[in-house]
């Protein structure tokens, strides 16, 4: 049982309706008034549960869990409205309305902490927090239990899960949590549901789809969810997340949907004019149409209205699964837009409930296969991972047929250079109708996987030894997590680091701090959280082992580029930069890169960038969200009234050996 200690804070105040979009200044002295004492109770809860742990031997993460729950219950409060006033986002009459719910909200769940020392549950909406892995930022997701929830009996059996994904317009944590945070249960709920706020408008891409799957591992820890029933669907952007998102995570979903939404940039946009080669390819990273094959993975159902313009997503889709032989299930809602029709939505329902009801196949699921991707990023399906390409953004291709009858699993390969197979599925496996080679007892019998790394000699199965060393170093290649772009790095655990010591070039220096200072407002605003600056002097092993290294400014300033410039593919003096044979004023030009850690293999430092796309991308459309430096490039920079304007000068992709050769741009 969690203790929480007692504090006392000044009466909520009321507000009435705001007629206007602006807070008068009555409202925001309030709004900030009750923010401020939050804030100041959520550091003093903080610090005595951290004390209480420390002092009987505790780990937050395990023992005092819901302690540290209720903890992120409460502060997803208060950073709604923090990120309200610092953004001033009061787009709508009702956002001034939307704050005060909030924080009435949050004191009546401190009040019932308070009263029964941990979190109840009840029928109907209710909102969580979570701290993400990637900046520890606390992120919302509401939850809607059915009416007749009962917390004794939910203990003792597994609920289904669905997971919805919300449409783009204005929306942020204030507005989010004032329409869930009461929401009413629904009609003939079975399930537990999660409304997902994905860090606002970015189609789930990057830290927003982390945020997914954070949430369905936060609500999972707190209530039995049945992992084999788990429903995905969306619509608008929450359509174009849940073709992302099941597409590329077929192994995940009893069952998936889409409304309207969109699947590929060009279509999309309506353009004709090739982009260069370095946003090109990366493009078949997120466009989910290049990923159909894999609708045989798994039951999915897109709807369109009859008079909506993104219709053409579902038709596009469904010619493409026509094409792949797959099946893809179509309904048109009869004379309407961009919503649903009473119809069509129970149609649409009815698909994931009877798809969700029959769960998804027992491990290790079914022998016969295809899977389809571009990138390792994107790698498993059950009993499979596909760990590296031959070349990344090309189409690769898994297919197995069943298990024969001498206990051989036919597996063909497409672009393939190296994967694992779950060893319980069949005692042998034949590569590319190449002899059988042994998995059952591959590798003396003792990883779960057995690897498989092709050759030019054709496939050969790799020893226990050369297994754990791949583990833990990889082989110098592309792989799962380690295989760029830039903004791969922003998925996962991220510090920045500034450096404090002497600049060789202090215009350098002066763009390198800019780029920083830009990033870390962005990331505030489109992506939802505070990034996490040290200085290069703090550095510890702890944050090299578990964290991206993002370095700012060159080998002068900042102490780690000194130490491992020597070990990445460019030459940089005071007065030049060297890359891929060209050289550049380093006065004048910069370095964008992302590359294998030296400090860390199985990590990655990136250099003089935060994420690549920029503000006018996320105010565009959803669908310029994508990659716009590749994996290194050379940047020209002048000092503005903005701060900088920058040019690309040169962009490239490394090959899968993170090397560099001639592309076209």
């Amino acid at each position: 049982m969690c203790r929480v200690i007692v504090l006392a804070f000044v009466c909520f105040v009321s507000s009435s309706l705001c007629l206007g979009q602006a807070p008068t200044e009555e409202q925001r002295s309030q709004l900030e008034s009750k923010l401020g004492e939050w804030q100041q109770a959520l550091t003093q809860i903080e610090q005595t549960w951290t004390r209480d742990a420390a002092r009987h031997g505790f780990s937050y993460r395990v023992d005092e869990q819901e302690c540290w729950s209720d903890l992120a219950d409460l502060a997803v409060h208060a950073k709604a409205v923090e990120w309200l006033l610092r953004h001033d986002e009061f787009s709508k009459k009702s956002t001034v309305d939307h704050a005060f719910k909030v924080l009435a909200g949050a004191d009546s769940l401190f009040q019932q902490v308070k009263g029964n020392g941990q979190r109840t549950y009840h029928g109907g909406g209710q909102i969580c927090g979570y701290v993400s892995r990637v900046d520890h930022s606390v992120q919302p997701y509401a939850l809607t239990l059915p009416a007749d929830f009962n917390p004794e009996t939910s203990a003792r059996k597994r609920m289904p899960l669905y997971v919805v994904l919300h449409g783009r317009g204005g929306l942020n944590e204030a507005g989010f949590i004032a329409k869930h945070q009461t929401a009413k249960p629904i009609e003939n709920q079975t399930w537990i549901q999660i409304d997902v706020f994905g860090r606002i408008d970015n189609a789930y891409r990057w830290a927003g789809e982390t945020d997914v799957f954070e949430a369905i591992e936060d609500v999972s820890r707190r209530f039995a969810v049945d992992s084999r029933r788990i429903t995905l669907w969306g619509f608008s952007m929450g359509g174009a997340g849940a073709w992302h998102l099941a597409l590329h995570h077929p192994d995940r979903w009893s069952s998936a949907g889409a409304g309207a939404g969109f699947v590929d940039f060009y279509g999309y946009q309506n353009q004709s004019e090739k982009l260069p080669a370095y946003q090109d390819r990366p493009l078949r990273i997120y466009d989910t149409i290049n990923y159909a094959a894999n609708l045989s993975l798994l039951p999915f159902v897109t709807y369109g209205g009859d008079q909506d313009k993104q219709l053409q997503t579902s038709l596009m889709m469904q010619e493409r699964a026509k094409a792949e032989k797959v099946p893809l299930k179509l309904i048109i809602g009869k004379e309407i837009g961009h919503k649903f029709t009473p119809e069509g939505a129970a149609e649409f329902q009815a698909f994931l409930a009877e798809h969700n009801q029959q769960g998804l196949p027992r491990y290790p699921g079914p022998r016969k296969i295809r899977f389809e991707t571009y990138t390792p990023r994107y790698n498993q399906y059950h009993w499979l991972r596909i760990e590296e390409l031959d070349e990344l953004y090309e189409k690769s291709i898994v297919e197995s047929s069943e298990v024969d009858q001498d206990g051989i699993l036919p597996i063909a390969t497409q672009n393939i250079r190296l994967m694992s197979v779950s060893r319980d599925i069949a005692e042998f496996v034949s590569l590319d109708d190449e002899p059988p080679l042994p998995l059952r007892d591959a590798a003396e019998g003792l990883l779960p996987s057995v690897y498989y790394q092709k050759l030019d000699a054709g496939w050969e199965v790799l020893s226990y030894d050369e297994s754990r060393d791949y583990q833990e170093n990889g082989q110098g290649r592309k792989r799962h997590g380690l295989q760029g772009p830039i903004d791969d790095a922003f998925m996962s655990s991220f510090i920045c680091v500034r450096g404090t010591g002497k600049a060789w070039s202090d215009s350098h220096q002066a763009w390198a701090d800019w780029t920083l200072q830009r990033f870390e407002q962005e990331f505030d605003k489109w992506m939802r959280g505070k990034i996490r600056i040290v200085n290069d002097v703090d550095v510890t092993p702890e944050m090299m082992e578990h964290s991206h290294l993002i370095l700012f400014g060159d080998p002068g300033s900042n102490s780690l580029i000194s130490k491992i410039v020597d070990q990445l593919p460019l030459n940089w003096t005071q007065e030049e930069l060297e890359v891929s044979g060209n050289v550049y004023d380093a006065s004048q030009h910069g370095v964008a890169m992302i590359y294998p850690s030296p400090l860390n293999p199985n990590k990655y430092i990136v250099l003089n960038s935060g994420m690549t796309t920029h503000e006018a991308d996320f105010k565009a459309s959803n669908s310029w969200l994508f990659p716009k430096l590749g994996d290194v490039a050379v940047l020209k920079f002048a000092a503005s009234d903005q701060g900088f304007t920058e040019s690309v000068q040169w962009a490239d992709l490394f090959t899968g050996d993170w090397l560099l050769e001639t592309s076209e741009q």
